[in-house]
């Protein structure tokens, strides 16, 4: 890891080896809980070049980042994305190159990003119900997405998760299911609390389950919790002795959840966001423009840390100015 005297430290004493990089908010899927009625263009952007990618990579890994994970939207409809990959992976300092993805097109194109660097994948999985998937999410995709996850645990990953959005009456009566899929393979399955965002009230008012529901499924199931690992995210581990995959419940709504946050967020526009439910992002694009400008990047970076909050405020119905999980990349 690249040293440097200035570091991201907050005021609350936290510090973040993870960057989620948004390269943008476009997406191809129209799942209920985030873009139900699809990707709206309402304006055209200019997304992050890749120079700017760079440059602000190279800022954060000598600030003391070491992972960084590629979000969107949906990340893989970059035309550029494989030099994305490889752009990062030319980075001193990052060891972590991770991807989040609805897993259009995984089987086709995951050996070429592992061996542009690719470390870590996350692919969204909301259901196994192949009819149901199709509701949720506008595609009907479902066993295309499982064989590309067969294939990637082929191949060299450090780390394989899916990503479930806990939902009532959709998937928290599946687990079951899901255990299934753990039995023998190398897989992290994580459910995720849904969380309120600006446009989703409705929805959230209908569909949101206590994670808790999880767990005592875990616990009465004979499922253990696991000790958390280096720059891990927020998710709490369970493991099994008869199952050589682990569950993952990541709850927002919990005590203390936010005591650990180890990652900050930069949008596909160069806005830099301490929190995924906080205030209006900083821009900083005007600083990604050249690599003279890094410690100028850097210094703004640490100054603007001192804004971040011990904790969001979603316990008040308070989703900061996130309209939408891919306006800032989840």
């Amino acid at each position: 890891m690249n040293q440097s005297h200035q570091q991201l430290v907050d005021p609350h004493g936290r510090k973040f080896p993870y960057l989620r990089l948004s390269l943008t908010d476009v997406c191809n899927f129209s799942c209920d809980y985030c873009l139900p009625d699809g990707y709206q263009c309402e304006t055209k952007k200019e997304f992050l070049s890749l120079s700017e990618i760079k440059n602000t990579v190279a800022a954060f890994s000598e600030l003391g980042t070491h992972k960084i994970r590629l979000t969107g939207g949906e990340p893989t409809l970059r035309k550029d994305f494989l030099d994305c990959i490889k752009i990062i992976n030319e980075t001193p300092g990052i060891d972590q190159i991770a991807l989040t993805t609805n897993g259009y097109k995984l089987q086709k194109n995951i050996r070429s990003w592992v061996d542009a660097g690719l470390t870590h994948l996350n692919v969204s999985v909301d259901t196994l119900d192949a009819n149901l998937f199709n509701s949720l999410t506008g595609h009907n995709r479902l066993k295309e997405i499982i064989n590309g996850i067969d294939y990637a645990l082929t191949l060299p990953l450090k780390k394989i998760k899916l990503n479930a959005v806990l939902l009532k009456n959709i998937n928290s009566h599946q687990f079951d299911q899901y255990t299934v899929l753990l039995k023998d393979k190398d897989l992290s399955i994580r459910f995720i609390e849904l969380m309120q965002t600006g446009d989703n009230l409705d929805y959230f008012n209908q569909y949101h389950v206590s994670a808790q529901v999880l767990k005592n499924y875990l616990f009465t199931n004979g499922w253990t919790e696991k000790l958390k690992e280096r720059a891990s995210g927020p998710a709490i581990e369970y493991v099994h002795p008869e199952y050589k995959g682990t569950f993952g419940v990541i709850a927002p709504y919990s005590k203390h959840f936010c005591d650990t946050c180890n990652r900050l967020r930069m949008s596909s526009t160069g806005d830099f966001h301490l929190c995924l439910f906080g205030e209006e992002g900083f821009s900083v694009r005007d600083l990604m423009q050249y690599s003279s400008q890094k410690e100028q990047l850097k210094s703004t970076l640490c100054q603007l840390l001192s804004n971040k909050r011990k904790q969001h405020f979603l316990h008040d119905n308070n989703t900061g100015v996130t309209p939408n999980l891919s306006s800032i990349g989840g």
